[in-house]
């Protein structure tokens, strides 16, 4: 019997682990051709039937597909997972909203192997309602509490966690803000409620527009909704609706009429993460822009803060991002895309240096204002590679800070040790507000072009 062959030989060819896996889940590659082309989750097994990983999908065809192109098994974040795949089974749903709360599920019942950074990372995205507030809040949080809340996650991506929250609250009506609301303070009915009562988001508990348990009714059909029971909260809002048809109330009726019918249409409200507006984030612009001002020493608070975030693809070609807000919220017809040109490889740093040197140049060229506040998604390091492009130009930078994740750390320029701010500081969400912006515009781009890879025959 012959021994098996080295893997470190150097005799055999360069490409033989890749071609080894492309064999072995070579039936899995086959099985996934005949998936639908609609939402839900997709399960990848390994040679003993164990889930290894688990995720969602827009498109189950196209999305669990791509994990049998020749690039996810180059690519360093995907190749030990496809390496070890040998079956692939999917569960359908109604929409991406549902795709996105049964992966959530599933991630937390199953403990894929592959997920595992998900299920004790208190950095990655959570949904959060307050359970002891007259009118609880409905939160997205990295930082969730241990006491006093409902919480529904890990999620895998903020954004599209994000987008979902603002479409389920077009049908809940339910807070986001962080007022502290007495329903026994009558002072509340001069409040005047924020644009989303306006554009009938919100039922503007603010305003005591409605009672403690009408508030916490539509709180407990969005938990039955979060917690998977979506037929049976429709066929118990339909009872509702009929009963208050009977006893004319009228008004009650049709509300919960619209709110079955949006229900019933999840599967049409597109691209999760197109949803996402900037009313939904827990952020009072005014009070971050407050706050900046007071924290970074300015002389008035900042009107335009500019973000810059880098991307890679398929490990090769880097792009970037650099979104524009106005007055606390995002300005899209300020948001810009960057092919990098002058950087070979993976180099972050000379990345974010042309972007800055590219960013500034035209501004200057144009004549126009520079932002008074600029973030680079990063470290000193990310920073300094800023600092440099600004100075080489011969501009007089603006403030110019770097948002490090994870511990959320801030650095600026000739200080050596960061600056942290409390989590609950309106100057902190609001900087996150525009990184985590960043970061999902520029992942964007990065998933267009990669698509453009696929579609161009990789």
């Amino acid at each position: 019997m012959e021994d098996p062959a080295d893997p470190h030989d150097e005799s055999l060819p360069a490409d033989t682990d890749a071609v080894a896996a492309a064999q072995d889940h070579s039936a899995a590659a086959e099985k996934v051709k005949q998936f639908p082309t609609t939402p839900g989750v997709y399960l990848m097994k390994d040679a003993a039937g164990r889930v290894i990983y688990v995720g969602k999908a827009k498109n189950l065809r196209a999305r669990a597909g791509s994990y049998f192109l020749k690039a996810a098994t180059a690519d360093r974040r995907t190749a030990d997972l496809v390496r070890e795949i040998r079956d692939i089974d999917y569960l359908e749903a109604e929409s991406e909203v549902d795709a996105l709360l049964l992966e959530s599920r599933l991630i937390k019942d199953v403990q894929p192997r592959f997920n595992s950074d998900l299920k004790d990372d208190k950095t990655f995205p959570y949904l959060q309602i307050t359970t002891h507030e007259d009118y609880p809040r409905v939160e997205f949080t990295r930082t969730p509490k241990q006491k006093g809340v409902k919480l529904y996650g890990p999620f895998t991506s903020a954004g599209s966690l994000r987008g979902a929250i603002v479409v389920l609250q077009r049908i809940f009506k339910f807070r986001t803000c962080t007022l502290d609301i007495d329903a026994d303070d009558e002072q509340w009915r001069w409040f005047r409620p924020c644009l989303l009562a306006s554009i009938d988001q919100c039922t503007a508990p603010c305003n005591l527009r409605i009672s403690k348990d009408e508030y916490r009714k539509d709180i407990n059909r969005l938990k039955t909704f979060l917690d998977g029971g979506k037929k049976r909260l429709i066929e118990e809002m339909r009872r509702d609706m009929l009963a208050a048809s009977a006893q004319l109330a009228f008004e009650q009726a049709a509300r919960l009429r619209d709110e079955i019918r949006l229900l019933e249409t999840l599967d049409q409200r597109g691209d999760l993460e197109e949803n996402v507006q900037p009313e939904v984030f827990l952020v009072d612009p005014k009070k971050g822009l407050a706050g900046l001002e007071k924290v970074f020493g300015l002389r008035q608070a900042p009107r335009v803060i500019e973000g810059v975030d880098i991307a890679h693809l398929h490990g090769n070609e880097t792009v970037a991002s650099l979104v524009q807000f106005i007055d606390g919220l995002p300005f899209k017809p300020g948001y810009k895309r960057y092919r990098i040109k002058t950087v070979s490889g993976i180099d972050d740093f000379k990345s974010i240096h042309e972007v800055v040197s590219r960013r500034f140049a035209r501004l200057t060229r144009e004549g126009a204002d520079l932002p008074d506040i600029f973030l680079i998604d990063g470290g000193k390091g990310q920073l300094s590679a800023a600092m440099d492009a600004v100075e080489s130009l011969g501009v007089a930078p603006p403030c110019m800070i770097a948002l490090a994740k994870r511990e959320e750390e801030i650095y600026l320029p000739g200080r050596s040790e960061p600056l942290r701010l409390s989590r609950d500081s309106y100057a902190l969400r609001l900087l996150e507000y525009v990184r985590d912006e960043a970061h999902r515009f520029a992942q964007h781009y990065h998933h267009l072009l990669r698509s453009k890879r696929s579609l161009d025959g990789d």
